[in-house]
This record gives C-alpha cells, sequence and structure tokens, in this order.
C-alpha cells in the first residue's frame, strides 16, 4: 500500500492536479472557517447565559472554549473532507486513471443522484462514528487508538466505495472490498495518519481520494504505466 500512496503524494501537487488543488482546498477552509464561526458564535452564546459564574471562573471558561473550538476544527476535518471528497472524487480519478493507467477505460461519472446520495451517507457515517468515539474515549481510556481504528476503517471504506463505484455495481464493490478488507483497512490507517498532520490534513479529500483510486487498481490487478517526463 506504500507504492499507492507514494504515487497519490507524487501527484498532489503536479500540473493537472492544480486547479482541482486549489478549489479543493479553498471549499475546505471555507466549509472550516464557517463551521468555527458558527460554534464560536454558539460559545458565546452560551457562556453569555453564565452571568452568575464568578470573573475568574468565566474567564477560564472562556478560554476552555476556545481551546475546545480549536481541536473541534481539527476534528472536523474528517466530515469536511467527506463533502468535498464527493464533489470531486469524479475529477480527481479521471486525472489519476488518465495520468498512471492510460491504456485502460475510464470509469464512468456517478450519475448526480448516485453521487449526493454516497457523500450524504459518507458525512452521516463519518459523523455518527467520530462522536461515538468521542464520547466513548473519557470511558474507555484508549483516545488515540480507538480514534485510528475507527477511521481507519470508516476512512478506507468509504474512500474505497466511492473510486470502485466508478468500474462496477454497488454490490460487486462490497464483495471486492470483503475480499481486500485487510488491504482497505491499512489504507485507511494510512488517511487517518495524513487527517492529523496540521495543514497538510487540509489536503485530504484530493490525497484520499487519489490513493484509494491507486488502491482499488492495485487489488483489482491493474498496474500504473510508466509516466515519461516530467508532470509538475
Amino acid at each position: 500500500m506504500l507504492s499507492p500512496a507514494i504515487l497519490a503524494l507524487n501527484q498532489l501537487f503536479s500540473k493537472p492536479f492544480r486547479t482541482v488543488l486549489w478549489k479543493m482546498l479553498g471549499i475546505t477552509l471555507l466549509l472550516l472557517l464557517l463551521t468555527g464561526i458558527g460554534m464560536q458564535a454558539g460559545l458565546e452564546y452560551l457562556l453569555s447565559m453564565e452571568s452568575f459564574l464568578p470573573g475568574w471562573a468565566e474567564t477560564g471558561a472562556s478560554i476552555l472554549a476556545g481551546l475546545g473550538l480549536f481541536f473541534g476544527l481539527g476534528f472536523l476535518i474528517i466530515p469536511v473532507s467527506a463533502i468535498v471528497a464527493g464533489l470531486y472524487v469524479d475529477e480527481v480519478s479521471y486525472i489519476v486513471e488518465s495520468t498512471h493507467y492510460p491504456h485502460e477505460a475510464h470509469g464512468r461519472d456517478l450519475p448526480m443522484i448516485d453521487a449526493i446520495f454516497q457523500t450524504i451517507r459518507f458525512l452521516g457515517v463519518v459523523v455518527g462514528v467520530n462522536l461515538l468515539v468521542l464520547i466513548l474515549i473519557p470511558f474507555l481510556g484508549l483516545g488515540v487508538p480507538l480514534f485510528f481504528v475507527a477511521n481507519g476503517y470508516l476512512l478506507g471504506r468509504e474512500y474505497f466505495e466511492q473510486a470502485a463505484l466508478r468500474f462496477r455495481p454497488r454490490q460487486e464493490v462490497k464483495e471486492l472490498r470483503a475480499r481486500h478488507g485487510a488491504k482497505i483497512f491499512l489504507s485507511g490507517l494510512l488517511i487517518s495518519l495524513f487527517v492529523v498532520v496540521p495543514f497538510l490534513n487540509l489536503l485530504t479529500p484530493l490525497f484520499a481520494t487519489a490513493f484509494m483510486v491507486h488502491v482499488h487498481k492495485w487489488v483489482t490487478g491493474s498496474k500504473p504505466a510508466r509516466i515519461v517526463g516530467p508532470t509538475a
């Protein structure tokens, strides 16, 4: 799985990716900004209701709220990435397929209804699983391992399905995922590691989508063509 990851990383800043990179980065930052503004407004409203607190306690609560907002935005990169990836999965996949697999037929763009359904489903699963992780962390005391295991499985499954559905029906995708579950899970762990790297994680939708295109090709026996000349 390291070879597909390296191929995806090498292509992140290449010329074919530059336009979609800026679009995905811009939308990711905008969604995070809007979410942050909403969270800040909500926290300020809650703090304003606690007027009975002494001054020092209110100051402490404000600091804790600010820290919570900072870490909350870091957590939100996962569901935000799910939305952005859903918007550009076909565009990113086509570039990867054209660059590394020009000798093979391209995948088909998902119909709009299917694409919307897949994105909403992805977002719902991501939010639900990570909320459950946050609830369980204080009780189990396994915060870091639980985060990576849950998101390794989740991100691997969902990004793989996005890539595979361009080539085969959903039932066949599920069977393929069942046969190669360990590889897909380990690939998801790599994505979850990418997610926790500050600033680099803003490129998660681009990296994860490109990476899973390669993983899908890898588990189905396809090999990338040699690229002659620079791609930058």
